[in-house]
């Protein structure tokens, strides 16, 4: 593992744990030239999933732009950044388990909306405004008329 600070491929591990509810582990080192402490995850390796964008292009699923994605709409709303990763992670598995490793940049767009409608309407409104290229005041209009839409649906089967 390359050190962050100065680059030597020499480390210990000083610590290890089960991370991502024991998908993932935790290790944290220390450079053996700087004594830099870093922190590292190692993942079980699976077959790539190509996303499909909007323009035809094929890019391999990047699941840091989702969260940096994500993360962007969920600034400065009530929801904690431990939340935005385990909707990441669980967005992630989600496609892992897919057999099928295509997938349209729109389908895991309205994932994540599925997941943000419950969360935040304040989240939900800045994904899709991104997401779904809002160009105007009637874009957000037309999203909110239909959140609420499907909110009072919600009410009155409840």
């Amino acid at each position: 593992m390359q050190c962050p600070s100065c680059q030597n491929t020499d480390s210990r591990v000083l610590e290890s744990r089960s991370a991502d509810a024991g998908r993932s582990v935790r290790r944290r080192r220390e450079c053996l030239n700087c004594d830099f402490r870093f922190t590292t995850y190692e993942r079980v390796e699976s077959a790539p999933i190509t996303v499909l964008k909007r323009n035809g292009s094929r890019e391999i699923f990047n699941r840091s732009k989702l969260l940096i994605g994500l993360t962007r709409a969920c600034e400065k709303t009530s929801i904690q950044s431990n939340k935005v990763k385990s909707i990441v992670d669980e967005l992630e598995l989600q496609l892992q388990q897919r057999s099928i490793r295509e997938v349209h940049s729109s389908e895991i767009g309205e994932m994540v909306l599925d997941h943000l409608k419950g969360i935040s309407e304040v989240a939900y409104v800045r994904f899709a405004s991104v997401y779904r290229q809002f160009h105007g005041i009637n874009d957000f209009v037309e999203t909110l008329e239909t959140f609420n839409t499907k909110k009072g649906q919600l009410a009155n089967v409840l």
